[in-house]
């Protein structure tokens, strides 16, 4: 089942994703092996944005006569997509009252009166931590729409493999000397990934494409290491976007870092309460703390944010976009973006300095910032302004 020219739109969770989602749309954010927009490529032959302004020019829609408009935070299954497929002009989907889908020349969600509510079950990213939280059905959709369709590569003598039947390694990964157990979940190995020798595997896991888990590292479930992150010591439960590295021992639960993040050697975040409470967490939908529900939650940090060694985050700590974050003692639960500083105090990180020091780390990897990034980031700044009151 083929679906016709799809846009993807944000939605009010564009707003709740945040400092995650401040440099691309919902679609682009990476829950299991791929990228929300990348499921849906599965079911349609042409796959776009509707997103925010300032983020339009870089994330165009590409709109036809008739398109179909799909809440970009739900994962698709096979009965949405078969309730999508079946929707006429100007006729919408709902899920719990909610509009998260309809077939339109423009979109205009006002114009859709004629709904249908949708009663089957659906997964959705709502929040930052639900992306942590529902890595593991996520994890398990991609694995199976993968091992489905191709053949996995062999696996060197040498690893010690539990439930080899459910390990899917691509041609060019390497792997030697590593403990994999995936009796409780699949372990997806990337396109030229490495796992070095020592590592302890329990899966569900994702290594991305590109991506290294280093010597002795020890991995639990359900994890996502995404494309050409670097990872050591300890992490339990947590999604890493793209290009971040926490490259040495420390432990890291139920957390996401977003692009360009670096962990200094040590560092550690707490994710559960001494009291074992629900832990709060910072919202910027209703710009104030909002509870999570979870007992389990760490820390959420947006793209190109960096901490120095032996960093302590507390439970349920944010982090913007562009902080830098040093020194001893417990930084404050909620960090701006372009922080600079650490328990003491922040200060305003300028946008200049951290402009060079995110071309600097890009261009490690060969990669740097054209106009259409500068003009988003600059948004950012002016954008999140009114969170820097130190």
């Amino acid at each position: 089942m083929i679906l016709n020219n799809l846009i993807l739109f944000d939605g009010p969770q564009w707003q709740a994703l945040l400092p995650l989602s401040f440099t691309r749309p919902v679609a682009e954010l990476r829950v299991g092996i791929t990228t929300l927009r990348e499921k849906w490529e599965r079911v349609a032959n042409q796959v776009s944005w509707q997103t925010q302004d300032y983020l339009a020019s870089k994330y165009p829609a590409i709109t036809e006569a008739e398109n179909i408009f799909v809440a970009a935070s739900v994962l698709p299954d096979h009965d949405f997509v078969k309730a999508i497929s079946a929707l006429k002009f100007k006729q919408g989907l709902t899920f719990s009252g909610n509009l998260v889908a309809f077939k339109y020349s423009t979109y205009l969600p006002g114009d859709i009166a004629d709904t249908i509510e949708f009663t089957s079950h659906l997964v959705t990213i709502e929040h930052p931590w639900d992306i942590f939280e529902k890595n593991d059905v996520a994890l398990r959709f991609d694995f199976e729409q993968i091992a489905a369709g191709s053949k996995t590569a062999a696996i060197s003598k040498t690893n010690n493999i539990l439930a080899p039947e459910n390990i899917f390694v691509e041609q060019g990964a390497k792997l030697e000397f590593v403990t994999i157990d995936a009796t409780e979940g699949p372990v997806y190995i990337g396109e030229g990934a490495e796992i070095m020798p020592g590592a302890l595997i329990k899966g569900p896991l994702a290594l991305c494409e590109h991506a290294t888990i280093k010597m002795g590292a020890k991995i639990y479930g359900a994890t996502t290491i995404g494309p050409w992150c670097k990872v050591g010591g300890e992490i339990q439960n947590s999604v890493l976007q793209a290009y971040s590295n926490k490259g040495h021992d420390g432990y890291l639960g139920n957390a996401v870092l977003g692009e360009w993040c670096n962990l200094g050697a040590d560092t550690n975040n707490s994710n559960l309460k001494n009291n074992y409470d629900k832990v709060k967490m910072w919202d910027y939908a209703t710009e104030k703390f909002a509870p999570t529900g979870l007992q389990f939650c760490g820390l959420i940090m947006g793209d190109h944010s960096k901490c120095g060694i032996n960093t302590m985050f507390n439970t349920g700590t944010v982090v913007g976009f562009s902080a830098n974050i040093f020194g001893s003692g417990f930084p404050r639960n909620f960090v701006p973006s372009f922080s600079w500083g650490g328990a003491s105090g922040f200060s305003v990180y300028p946008f200049e300095k951290a402009l060079e020091t995110a071309r600097i780390v890009m261009g490690r990897r060969k990669l740097s910032l054209d106009e259409q990034d500068l003009k988003i980031l600059q948004y950012i700044f002016n954008y999140t302004d009114k969170y820097r009151r130190f």
